[in-house]
């Protein structure tokens, strides 16, 4: 794993459980639609990274 990879990562799980408290928190829908569009980039982007770059 690189470390762009592994912070990128790392990132979208944190917004992962992020989605998952403001769901918790009756938050606004798109806050949460929002939090996780930027998580499912993350996770996408750090994926890829792995797949092309390993």
């Amino acid at each position: 794993m690189t470390g762009l990879s592994t912070i990128l990562i790392v990132v979208g799980l944190f917004l992962v459980g992020g989605i998952v408290s403001f769901v918790k928190q009756k938050m606004p829908t798109s806050l949460i639609v929002l939090v996780s569009i930027g998580a499912a980039m993350c996770l996408v982007a750090g994926v890829m990274r792995l797949g092309v770059w390993s």
